[in-house]
């Protein structure tokens, strides 16, 4: 069975809430209603209300079992705008800035998420992607005992040869531009967990560099390898099973005829499930070319570390990709509190009372 048909016979068994803040956007209305059809559970959208039927009956899609919140006539835009306000003090911000942030369709939906009215967010098929971190940064926030969010990219390739297989999980390809050494091993570290999630199997993951131990000498080099180490401590204090080795050039850790000639003893072995890129330049553009030239099935950015589940779409992303990163995000949403320990038991204004 392909990968993302897994996921959703996993969200099947529970059934989440999902918030598209981009309620009038064709691609959203298809991946909502498909996400409905398959028994996935309650697609919820943001948006003028009428303009949200208008798109849907020009498409001739039924929005049965679809709610839409609208959120300027929402009871909750006040009380939203009040424990924004609590939660933004300390920044000088005013109510009626609280409110006009609020009516912004990220800012409601992050804190839909972080009352626990809905179980996960997607957004971002037609915005840049400040817009859509930014309300999440600063209402939900990062996971208890976490220093790090940071985004991965699940990649669905067709031959099977590859990753997992033909799964491979791909960071930071969406948040952290240059990555530091302890940056570098929590994104490996919460890559790993997810990839465990997910798929069920121990997770190998390649901390990539232009080098392969030692192939050639540059300051960036010691970087990964530190990281590498790094995530192993760390991933040993969580009592992670993952393999973790680096610095590897790509080839290396996909390939194992290649491993074997530049590098037998690495613990990868040609067979790495989980790429972790140096910075968010390699990332973004090696899962860009991989997606496109490959023609692969691209799920994410799938936000990691953060204290309840979300995602950051591409806004090349089809109707296909968004419910695939909508069903990821519920099934995060299943067992979240075992990705992150503590995560979602505090309100947002909570700790500003």
């Amino acid at each position: 069975m392909r990968f993302i048909g897994s996921v959703i016979e996993k969200l099947q068994r529970h059934p989440k809430r999902i918030v598209f803040p981009e309620g009038a956007e064709p691609r959203v209305l298809q991946a909502a209603r498909q996400f409905h059809s398959l028994r996935l559970g309650a697609p919820i959208l943001l948006g003028d209300r009428t303009r949200v039927k208008e798109v849907a009956a020009e498409l001739g899609i039924s929005l049965e079992g679809i709610r839409i919140i609208n959120p300027a006539e929402s009871e909750d835009l006040e009380p939203f705008s009040r424990r924004f306000e609590v939660l933004r003090r300390s920044k000088g911000l005013k109510s009626f800035e609280a409110r006009e942030a609020i009516l912004q369709p990220n800012y409601y939906g992050a804190m839909m998420v972080a009352m626990h009215q809905a179980d996960g967010l997607v957004s971002g098929t037609n915005q840049y992607v400040g817009s859509v971190l930014r309300p999440l940064f600063q209402i939900i926030k990062v996971a208890p005992q976490t220093t790090t969010a940071s985004s991965c990219l699940v990649m669905e390739v067709e031959d099977s040869r590859y990753g997992e297989r033909g799964v491979l999980f791909m960071a930071d390809c969406g948040v952290i531009p240059e990555p530091n050494v302890e940056q570098l091993a929590d994104i490996a570290v919460s890559t790993a967990q997810l990839a465990r999630h997910l798929l069920g199997v121990r997770p190998r993951v390649a901390l990539l560099s232009f080098s392969t131990k030692g192939s050639s000498k540059h300051p960036s080099i010691g970087r990964i390898q530190a990281a590498t180490a790094l995530a192993e401590q760390k991933a040993a204090s969580r009592r992670l099973d993952a393999v973790f080795d680096g610095e590897l050039q790509v080839d290396t850790a996909l390939v194992p005829e290649i491993a074997a000639r530049k590098c037998p003893d690495t613990a990868i072995a040609g067979n790495a499930n989980v790429l972790i890129f140096p910075d968010l330049n390699s990332g973004n553009i090696a899962s860009k070319l991989v997606r496109h030239i490959a023609r692969a099935n691209a799920y994410g950015q799938i936000l990691l570390g953060l204290d309840r589940p979300a995602a950051d779409v591409s806004r090349g992303s089809n109707a296909h990709d968004i419910l695939g990163v909508a069903a990821i995000v519920g099934v995060q949403a299943v067992d979240y509190e075992m990705l992150y320990p503590g995560a979602g038991h505090h309100l947002p204004g909570e700790e500003e009372n």
